[in-house]
């Protein structure tokens, strides 16, 4: 939550003695119910003290307290590349993930409480023992939570694109973000990225082609009549004024990414008319 200017410095308590209580960046996501209900509530109760990761917390029930990195081996049981997937939803993308991918560990990283205990059904009906997962704000557990270069790759499909100009600045993918995914991934690690909303698409590809730390997997891949950006201008698709001449001249778009699962997110944006965009980057090493 960002604090409005006009709000007064507090004269006792912890806010007082530690500006840090606030948090400085606004966050990219609003806070929603975390009641849990049914199959979700069944399986919570009998495998979440076995597969959630509950760092201790300095703010919300979102942060993460200084001072407890993990310890990756002690927490899968074994040593194996590790996959972390930020914005994990219902689970759908990662379970199905580390169902065809046994030999890898995976980490779901959300904010909303029965997104994580939807994927703790998907855990259990599937037998998984390759995943973990934690609630957390995401650039707290980069920060915070993740050892330097533990990473092979990093996902971010479909994050809250936050459609509004005056709301772009709660966007998860900003400049500083990027040194925050430098630091936890491996020398030539992978972060993969999907939207399926033009501007935000646009806003990555800028953010992460100035980079020095990041390399285009793709670069010009899709571009001219090819690229979907080209189509949802020149159609008009998401509200935005039609331009019968836009052209995308510079592409750098990815092929859709195999191992991403069709998600109920994706599917409601296809059907909906949406086109999706797919970016892949590898750390520099």
């Amino acid at each position: 939550m960002s604090i409005p200017a006009e709000r007064k410095t507090p004269s006792t308590g912890r806010a007082a003695e530690d500006p840090s209580f606030y948090q400085v960046e606004p966050v990219s996501f609003v806070r929603r119910g975390s009641r849990l209900q049914g199959r979700r509530a069944d399986a919570w109760e009998r495998v979440s003290d076995q597969f959630i990761i509950d760092p201790p917390r300095d703010r919300t029930d979102t942060s993460v307290a200084e001072g407890n990195v993990l310890d990756l081996e002690t927490v899968y049981g074994r040593k194996a590349p590790l996959i972390v997937e930020i914005g994990s939803g219902l689970g759908e993308a990662v379970a199905h993930a580390a169902e065809e991918n046994p030999e890898k560990n995976f980490l779901a990283v959300e904010v909303y409480r029965p997104g994580l205990a939807a994927l703790m059904v998907r855990v259990e009906n599937r037998e998984l023992n390759n995943v973990r997962a934690v609630q957390a704000n995401a650039p707290e557990a980069l920060d915070k939570l993740l050892p330097e270069a533990s990473a092979e790759e990093i996902w971010i499909f479909f994050s809250d694109p936050w459609h509004k100009i005056r709301h772009h600045k709660r966007r998860l993918i900003k400049e500083n973000f990027l040194p925050k995914l430098e630091r936890v991934l491996v020398p030539g690690g992978i972060i993969r990225l999907a939207t399926d909303w033009s501007n935000y698409a646009e806003q990555m590809r800028e953010i992460f082609d100035a980079s020095d730390s990041f390399e285009n997997l793709h670069p010009g891949n899709l571009a001219k009549e090819e690229s979907n950006l080209t189509k949802v201008r020149r159609l008009g698709l998401e509200k935005d004024e039609q331009d019968p001449d836009f052209i995308d001249e510079l592409g750098g778009w990815a092929p859709r990414f195999v191992g991403r699962t069709l998600t109920s997110f994706e599917s409601k944006a296809l059907k909906a008319g949406r086109l999706i965009f797919d970016l892949t980057y590898r750390k520099v090493s």
